[in-house]
C-alpha cells in the first residue's frame, strides 16, 4: 500500500494548504499508482505531516523554507512515466499548500521508495505487490 510523508518546518503552509495537503498527496499518490479510486484503497494510502521546530533544517547556504517528500510504494507498481508524473504533480501540491511560485520548485524534494516483495507487513501478513493488483482488478470490476 502506498504512504506519502510531507517534512515542512513548522509554520511554512497556509493554513488552507496545512488542513488539505495530506489529502491532496494521499490522492495524488494513488492516481499516479493506478490505483482504484475506492474507499478501501483511499483508506489505506497513509499520508503523514511532519512539521520540524523552528530552526530544524537548514543547508549551507541559508535558511529558506525546503520541503522533504517521501513516496514508498510496492517495487513494481510506478513505472518511470507515472514516477515522473508523481514527482510534478506532488511538486505542485506543496508549493500550493505553501503559498510558494513555481520558481521555487527547487526546493521541494521528493524520495521514491520502492519496498521490495515480500517486505511490506500489514495487518499481521505479509502483503505481496501481485496480491494488490489481484485486489485492485476485483475492486475495478466491482466498482
Amino acid at each position: 500500500m502506498p504512504m506519502i510523508r510531507l517534512t515542512a518546518p513548522a509554520g511554512a503552509l497556509t493554513e488552507e494548504g496545512r488542513g488539505s495537503v495530506r489529502r491532496d498527496l494521499a490522492a495524488t499518490l494513488l492516481r499516479w499508482e493506478g490505483t482504484p479510486d475506492t474507499a478501501f484503497f483511499r483508506s489505506q494510502a497513509w499520508s503523514y505531516l511532519v512539521e520540524l521546530p523552528e530552526g530544524a533544517q537548514t543547508t549551507a547556504e541559508d535558511d529558506a523554507l525546503r520541503f522533504l517528500v517521501e513516496v514508498t510504494v510496492p517495487q513494481g507498481a510506478l513505472s518511470e512515466r507515472r514516477t515522473a508524473g508523481l514527482v510534478e504533480e506532488v511538486t505542485k501540491t506543496v508549493l500550493a499548500a505553501a503559498g510558494l511560485a513555481p520558481d521555487d520548485a527547487p526546493r521541494v524534494w521528493v524520495l521514491v521508495h520502492e519496498q521490495p516483495d515480500g517486505t511490506w507487513g500489514a495487518g499481521g501478513s505479509v502483503v505481496r505487490h501481485a496480491d494488490l493488483v489481484a485486489l485492485a482488478k476485483g475492486q475495478r470490476a466491482d466498482a
